[in-house]
């Protein structure tokens, strides 16, 4: 009923304490268990519920009986144990006293289990009937991202520079192997996405038509450059920043602030356009304001030609020679 270890990489231990039973406490904590990994927010497939059947033959008489007493288990013939779904068994353990066992009596032995495991799955549905969306608060939280190996160098950074700076930021544990399984444990879910994002943000390739949070690097006359990745400036020009005409881009859109854009273009070259317009409801009526021609909205020495032909470029380094010149 867990998941697979790569959607939830959890070892999960289940500790039952039974002070005081008269009936079988391992399916107590079949059902209890179940319960727990449900309030804990576990994503198993289903509930599952245990009983515990007994069996009185005498002779070719014979009596099956369901949830047995201690009394009924210490003297009687069989002590049969079903755990299951609604949809079938997960588990199955007997001990039998007598020699042999007719096929007959396991049969119907099986269908008197089904209907009481049903019963007791309805009880329990009561309580909870599906995992919680969110993991307890006391958990941590731990997920894995699938990268290329070739971006692990990458991740890690120059003597782990890279790696310790996210896990020093954030808070999370971030481990990776060398099949670019990166594993990323914290606790709260706060610290896990920013650890997250970080992470993707380094291994990962702006997607066109993919919306992005990012940070404003610039401003110029004719629009911004938004790091939308770390080391990954892509432009906003003003034309794309709203529906209305804007005069001046500062007037929208200021350095330090941090902004939802969407990315819209990448030509052949690799430079990248964003847009925000793309993302906010189009007044009733109203059309796009074109783009003013190359140049247009430079300081009139060609300075917004090249800017704008600048594709996407890494932050604090060489930011390579203007285009068009």
């Amino acid at each position: 009923m867990l998941p697979p270890f790569e959607e939830f990489p959890y070892t999960l231990r289940i500790v039952s304490e039974v002070l005081e039973s008269n009936g079988s406490s391992s399916m107590a904590s079949v059902c209890g268990g179940s319960l727990a990994l449900f309030d804990a927010g576990v994503p198993t497939r289903a509930a599952v519920a245990g009983v515990a059947m007994g069996l009185i033959k005498e002779g070719k008489k014979y009596a099956i009986l369901t949830d047995i007493l201690g009394t009924e288990d210490h003297l009687g013939d069989m002590d049969f144990k079903v755990a299951g779904t609604e949809q079938g068994i997960t588990s199955i353990q007997m001990d039998i006293k007598i020699e042999g066992l007719d096929l007959g009596i396991m049969e119907e032995a099986l269908t008197q289990a089904r209907e009481g495991r049903l019963h007791i799955l309805g009880e329990m549905n009561k309580s909870l009937s599906v995992h919680r969306d969110d993991l307890s608060p006391h958990a941590p939280r731990i997920i894995t991202l699938s990268i290329s190996p070739e971006k692990i160098g990458d991740l890690i950074g120059p003597k782990g520079k890279t790696i310790r700076g996210i896990q020093e930021e954030t808070g999370a544990e971030i481990t990776v192997d060398d099949s670019g399984l990166v594993t990323i444990a914290a606790v709260g879910g706060e610290s896990m996405d920013r650890a997250r994002q970080m992470v993707m943000a380094i291994t990962a390739e702006p997607v066109v038509g993919d919306t992005y949070q990012g940070t404003v690097k610039s401003v110029t006359a004719f629009g911004a450059f938004i790091e939308i990745m770390p080391g990954t400036e892509a432009l906003l020009h003003v034309s794309e920043m709203r529906h209305t005409r804007v005069e001046k881009p500062e007037d929208v859109v200021k350095k330090g602030d941090r902004v939802t854009v969407k990315l819209i273009d990448r030509d052949e070259r690799g430079r990248l356009r964003l847009s925000m317009k793309a993302l906010l409801p189009r007044p009733e009526g109203m059309e796009d304001v074109p783009e003013s021609p190359a140049g247009g909205e430079g300081n009139g020495d060609g300075e917004g030609e090249s800017r704008r032909d600048r594709g996407p470029r890494r932050s604090g380094g060489d930011r390579g020679r203007r285009g068009g010149r």
